[in-house]
């Protein structure tokens, strides 16, 4: 019987001991839970207990923080992004804008023919660049705010790519650039979506309208890899890179909405393809797989 109690008594001691180690590590984990959201460190949970639950219930709480740090550092990223953007487009429209306003106003006071004739045509100008940004900004707005993926089809890329360039081509002649064009005689088929994949040779075209030094190289070859190269001297390596993200430019860049090379990667990655830019021995080159 005395044995019996001692047993007893022993076992209890033990519970009260393992109760009050588990109380324990759950105010250290309380504790530093909340002082891990509070303040933005990446130190993580830690418990003093050995119990295998606990260690788990920490590594978990660590997993999630680590989570919750990369969303938090992605939004004040994206933030960050979308005021700079909003700088840059502030800037972008009311640059043209007080260029017409004042050009009106010098215009109203003058009846000299030439000199309104001039004036026109700047204000004419001045409205196709703010026309560009509002189209591109309409674009990008509603191709990422789409909720269902792009309807996919079996296209033929040479002759797209070839239609494409003929489009293009007066605004080439028009800058002084002279394609080089090398399309495979191989058929090319791939799935996307016909409108989409023609708004990212469009785009990429109009790239070289910005950049080209009067060459375009284009190619499709064999395997169906797609290559737009021309010469572009005012850029570097690191900016190459940076030319797809939203919003970025270029100072040399004419007439650049910085969105077109950021849709055409965001359209092909929806179609399962990818587009890089190299930059290298003063020639740009983008490579478009599909």
């Amino acid at each position: 019987m005395v044995l019996c109690l001692l047993c007893a008594a022993v076992v209890i001691i033990l519970l009260i001991a393992k109760i009050y180690t588990l109380k324990k590590s759950a105010r250290e984990i309380s504790e530093q839970f909340a002082d891990r959201l509070k303040n933005d460190t990446n130190n993580p949970v830690y418990v003093t207990s050995s119990d295998k639950d606990i260690k788990h219930l920490a590594d978990s709480i660590n997993t999630q923080l680590s989570i919750l740090r990369k969303e938090q550092l992605s939004y004040i990223n994206g933030n960050n992004e979308l005021k700079n953007s909003i700088t840059n487009i502030s800037h972008d429209l009311r640059t043209p804008l007080t260029t017409i306003r004042g050009y009106l106003d010098i215009a109203k006071k003058t009846d000299d023919t030439q000199k309104l004739h001039r004036y026109m045509d700047i204000i004419s100008e001045r409205t196709e660049a703010m026309q560009k940004l509002t189209e591109e900004l309409f674009c990008y707005s509603m191709i990422v705010s789409k909720d269902e993926a792009p309807e996919l089809e079996d296209v033929y890329i040479n002759q797209l790519l070839a239609e494409s360039i003929s489009s293009f081509y007066p605004v080439l002649t028009q800058n002084s650039i002279t394609p080089s064009i090398d399309i495979t005689d191989e058929k090319i088929i791939r799935r996307v979506n016909k409108e989409s994949m023609s708004r990212v040779f469009s785009n990429i075209l109009n790239n070289a309208v910005k950049y080209s030094k009067g060459d375009l190289d284009i190619r499709l070859d064999d395997a169906g890899v797609i290559t737009f190269s021309n010469t572009a001297d005012e850029i570097t390596a690191v900016q190459a890179e940076q030319l797809f993200d939203r919003f970025y430019t270029v100072e040399t860049a004419r007439g650049s909405t910085g969105l077109g090379l950021h849709i055409a990667r965001y359209l092909l990655s929806e179609m399962g393809g990818s587009i890089t830019a190299l930059y290298e021995n003063g020639k740009l080159t983008f490579t478009i797989t599909i």
